[in-house]
C-alpha cells in the first residue's frame, strides 16, 4: 500500500482542528476518519485499523494520556499526539506511553506531514534493513560496522549501540529515559548527563559540524530524533 493512500484516524474534539486535517491530508490523497471524543476514537480504531492516529491529549470524555495507553495495548501502527501542552512532562508521558510523535499546536501542517509520512513507512517495513543509509552514513547492523563518505568510522561498542538504536528509530523521537534504558539498562534512567557526554562524542565522529547536527538532533528536554 502507498503512503498516501493510507487511512488516518483523526481524534479531536476541536471542529477547526479537524476540518483543517481533513483538508490538508484529503489534499496528500490520504483517507480520512473522524472522532470527537475518546469513546468514538477508539470504537473506530478497532473497527477501521486505520494506518496512523492523530490524537488530542485534551479531549472532553477521558485524558488522551489514557486512550493512549489503552489504545497501544493492542494498536500497533503510529499515533502522532497533537496537542497544545508543550510542557516536558506531557511529552515524555506520551513517548513513554508509545506515542510515535509529539507536535504542539498551532503546528505547521508541513511539518506534520512529514513526520506523519515518516511514521506511516517505518511501520509498514516488516524487517529492518541490514544496512541503513543515511545521506553520507552507511550503519552496517550485520557486521555492526559504521562508514562515513565510505571511510570506517571507529565507535565504541557504546557509541554503536548507541547510534544503531537511533537509526533504528529514525524520525522518532526517544526520551532520554528510553534511550538510557536501551543501552545502559534501568539503574541509568536519570543518567541525562551521561547520555550527553556520549552524544557529544558520537556527533564529532559522525557530524560535518558537530554543533549543528544534521543526524542527532536535539528535542530539548525530551531526548533526540536521528534523521
Amino acid at each position: 500500500m502507498e503512503i498516501n493512500k493510507a487511512q488516518i484516524l483523526i481524534i479531536d474534539d476541536e471542529p477547526q482542528i479537524r476540518k483543517l486535517l481533513h483538508i490538508n491530508l484529503e489534499s496528500n490523497d490520504y483517507r480520512v476518519i473522524q472522532a470527537i471524543n475518546a469513546k468514538e476514537g477508539l470504537a473506530l480504531a478497532a473497527s477501521h485499523l486505520p494506518d496512523a492516529v492523530l490524537l488530542d491529549i485534551g479531549l472532553p470524555d477521558k485524558s488522551g494520556h489514557e486512550l493512549l495507553k489503552e489504545l497501544k495495548s493492542w494498536y500497533n501502527k503510529p499515533v502522532i499526539i497533537l496537542s497544545v501542552l508543550d510542557n516536558e512532562d506531557d511529552i515524555v508521558s506520551a513517548l513513554d506511553n508509545g506515542a510515535t510523535d509529539y507536535l504542539t499546536k498551532p503546528f505547521r501542517t508541513g511539518e506534520l506531514l512529514a513526520r506523519l509520512r515518516s511514521a506511516i513507512r517505518r511501520s509498514q517495513s516488516t524487517e529492518p534493513n541490514a544496512v541503513i543509509m543515511c545521506n553520507d552514513l552507511e550503519i552496517d547492523l550485520v557486521s555492526r560496522t559504521v562508514k562515513k563518505q565510505d571511510e570506517i568510522v571507529k565507535l565504541t561498542s557504546t557509541e554503536y549501540n548507541l547510534l544503531a538504536l537511533f537509526a533504528k528509530n529514525e524520525g522518532k523521537v526517544l526520551t532520554h529515559q528510553y534511550i538510557l534504558k536501551e543501552i545502559w539498562g534501568y539503574g541509568y534512567q536519570t543518567e541525562t548527563q551521561y547520555l550527553r557526554v556520549f552524544v557529544g562524542t558520537l556527533r564529532k565522529k559522525i557530524e560535518d559540524h558537530p554543533n549543528h547536527p544534521e543526524h542527532i538532533i536535539t528535542e530539548s528536554g525530551v531526548g533526540y530524533r536521528f534523521q
